[in-house]
């Protein structure tokens, strides 16, 4: 079986303002542009940083994953399932973020580009 076939996926024009979003990218890549609001953990840091992420995800509330194209984001939405917390890798990650029109910017909020 496809290990990708196994991971909750959602499209990026699923996604809902005010989705919690979780960028597992690395500094440099979330540095160029990011969604906004999005919890910045870089996928080399997860592990350490998990706690982070605990407090930050409101009740009850879904995790969307996403990294650079999706694989990265699908290993992180594995780990945080098998966790039995209720998250989705966003396919084609940040690359179809923007190609579908949404916002990407940096952190003083200009606009950003996807590494």
């Amino acid at each position: 079986m496809n290990f990708a076939a196994r991971v909750p996926t959602v499209g990026v024009t699923d996604l809902n303002d005010g989705d919690f979003l979780l960028d597992v990218r690395e500094d440099d890549e979330w540095q160029a542009g990011h969604a906004e609001g999005a919890l910045h953990i870089p996928i080399s840091d997860f592990v350490a940083r998990y706690g982070e992420l605990t407090e930050a995800t409101p009740q009850d509330g879904r995790v969307h994953v996403i990294c650079r194209s999706g694989g990265r984001s699908a290993q992180v939405t594995m780990y945080l399932v098998q966790q039995g917390i209720d998250a989705v890798n966003v396919d084609g990650g940040m690359q179809v973020w923007a190609a579908a029109g949404r916002p990407v910017i940096t952190d003083a909020g200009a606009p950003g580009h996807v590494l």
